[in-house]
């Protein structure tokens, strides 16, 4: 989740209906994780992981997509879902230290599972979700069914997000990962894609937050926030020992430079500083041809076949996705009998 800004940043509650028309760059990967840890098998005796079909494949994660998805067109919004692509070089202590936690908590499972504690079964399941390549070509090939754009990053999901919301390809990027705005997205969204869903008994609201306001209620600059995140903690580094988010605010201002800060405070000086500092100033970005992204038509009898026929979808799912659609304007009138018809 990258480095958290929360108690930094200003956000702004927000309806779906605001982001009519805008192309909304979405974390494919963050909101694959949201469905499979929500959609699962929570039964008396479930085993607790995602939804599967009748063959023992999951669909937690086409469920959720499809749904959401549908729902984001009906309100008008051209999403685009972008997967991550390779990790930095920078980032493979962290993927190694989340690599041996889900290795301890797949353990935990085992044993739990094999003496009936389902509910720890079902606490430690949302540990070891896995957003498997097949579950990956799956997802795309059903976002090309529903004619919705997807890219492929060259890095981080939600960097090649923001580099192209900087281009002004994408209007806003909505991710849960708070780094977006470390590198650069002037617009992030939050919650986009529970928007409307209860948690503890309320009603979770998208929430936006612009840059270019939350530095200047900070009283720092783009550079400054970076140099920030990086004393906090990122993905890239555990930060600087005792600073956290407010201390190094205080600081930041009257430093300037994590150089300076550690300098004046007798800190040790992050490894790799100004790799760090690159990833997020300058993040490798694949580049993507704004023609391409753009919605196409929907292809309503492979979307039958795909997810109805193949992984029994339920008639009152699909009915509901194709309301969803017709609603946007998706779905083609032709002068044969459809759902709609009767």
């Amino acid at each position: 989740m990258g480095c958290n800004l929360k108690d930094l940043a200003t956000s702004e509650d927000c309806e779906l209906s605001d982001f009519s028309g805008k192309k909304v760059g979405i974390d494919a990967f963050l909101t694959a994780f949201q469905f499979l840890t929500t959609m699962r098998d929570r039964s008396t005796n479930g085993d607790g992981m995602p939804l599967r079909d009748n063959s023992g494949r999951y669909v937690a994660h086409l469920m959720g997509f499809l749904q959401r998805t549908c729902s984001l067109l009906k309100e008008g919004i051209i999403p685009v879902y972008i997967f991550d692509g390779k990790p930095p070089e920078l980032k493979s202590h962290e993927l190694e230290i989340r690599r041996s936690r889900r290795m301890e908590s797949e353990e935990a499972y085992k044993h739990a599972l094999e003496i009936g504690d389902y509910k720890e079964v079902h606490k430690l399941a949302a540990r070891i979700m896995h957003y498997s390549p097949e579950m990956v070509q799956e997802t795309k090939d059903m976002l090309d069914l529903l004619g919705v754009p997807w890219i492929d990053a060259k890095a981080e999901g939600e960097g090649q997000a923001a580099v192209m919301a900087k281009l002004g390809q994408l209007d806003v990027v909505a991710t849960q990962d708070w780094d977006a705005l470390l590198y650069g997205t002037p617009i992030l969204v939050r919650n986009i894609m529970s928007h409307g869903t209860k948690k503890y008994g309320r009603v979770i609201k998208s929430q936006k937050i612009n840059l270019e306001e939350m530095l200047a209620n900070l009283a720092i600059s783009q550079e400054q926030l970076v140099d920030l995140a990086i004393m906090i903690g990122t993905d890239f580094h555990p930060g600087v020992k005792g600073i956290g988010p407010k201390t190094g605010l205080k600081l930041i201002r009257e430093y300037g430079t994590v150089e300076a800060v550690c300098e004046a405070k007798g800190k040790e000086l992050p490894e790799r500083l100004d790799e760090i500092r690159e990833i997020f100033h300058n993040h490798p970005a694949n580049q993507v041809d704004s023609s391409a992204i753009k919605l196409a038509d929907v292809n309503r009898e492979g979307l039958v076949k795909f997810l109805q026929e193949d992984r029994q979808f339920s008639q009152r799912r699909m009915d509901s996705a194709f309301a969803d659609l017709k609603a946007a304007g998706r779905l083609r009138e032709s002068g044969q009998s459809t759902l709609f018809s009767f």
